[in-house]
């Protein structure tokens, strides 16, 4: 439906559902760039496009509120980047929908006892932690998260059954951006049969595999070891995975 809906009406829309990221039509601008010829920089006029993501990381933020919205927020960024022949991000959010906070000091007449998977990390444990995650990759990244949201919501699935509620305990946690990307470089460029391809990176380990997989799963019914391999870490060097979420779930070494 989304898609039919662009299709009748693509109006400021230069690519969408085909890239790693959306891109907007922007109005012509000076920028202040090297010219590929004279090598001397100068100002030039041309269009200033828009770059545009959003994705989510649910599950990694339910099993490890700091890592999960922190690799959701470089996932993101990534994908601007990567839009057409490269993108530059520029400015991030990021928004949580979780279930009742029940903060220690400040009991609220609708809240209940608490009822979740023993795994997963509590609202109020998400919203001290996730955020925090989030705009630590955004900054060292060095682009800045300048907004989001965050609601906290639970209600009986019937009011003669109180104890039975539904709620975010696996919560929705999303990273948006946006970017720009100049006029040349919104379409990729075609690879032809035979194209050497030359891959940088040390290895995966056991970090982040299966995540698509256990984000599918129900909560809960996954073993708490595979949970936790599925997440990814924002810096794997610099931050250890404690083995439970009831703590901090990182120590800095």
């Amino acid at each position: 439906m989304i898609r039919h809906t662009h299709q009748q009406n693509s109006k400021g829309t230069l690519t969408a559902y085909r890239d790693n990221a959306a891109v907007l039509a922007g109005p012509v601008g000076q920028r202040w760039a090297p010219d590929a010829h004279t090598h001397c920089y100068g100002y030039r006029s041309e269009p200033i496009h828009y770059t545009a993501k959003v994705e989510t990381h649910n599950h990694p933020t339910a099993i490890s509120p700091f890592a999960g919205a922190a690799t959701d927020s470089g996932g993101e960024i990534r994908d601007e980047a990567a839009a057409g022949r490269g993108g530059k991000p520029k400015a991030g959010l990021t928004g949580y929908a979780v279930s009742h906070l029940r903060l220690p000091d400040l009991p609220r007449p609708w809240e209940t006892a608490e009822n979740k998977p023993g795994h997963l990390a509590s609202p109020l444990q998400i919203m001290l932690e996730g955020p925090v995650g989030a705009a630590a990759f955004n900054n060292e990244f060095g682009r800045p998260n300048i907004c989001g949201y965050f609601r906290s919501f639970e209600q009986a699935a019937n009011p003669a059954d109180s104890g039975h509620r539904h709620g975010y305990h696996k919560p929705i946690m999303l990273a948006g951006g946006l970017g720009n990307i100049r006029p040349d470089h919104v379409e990729k460029l075609n690879i032809s049969d035979g194209t050497p391809v030359v891959v940088l990176g040390g290895p995966a380990m056991l970090i982040g595999l299966g995540g698509g997989a256990a984000s599918s799963a129900a909560s809960g019914s996954r073993s708490h070891s595979l949970d936790f391999a599925s997440v990814q870490r924002g810096n794997s060097d610099r931050r250890l995975l404690r083995p439970g979420p009831a703590q901090s779930d990182f120590i800095h070494t």
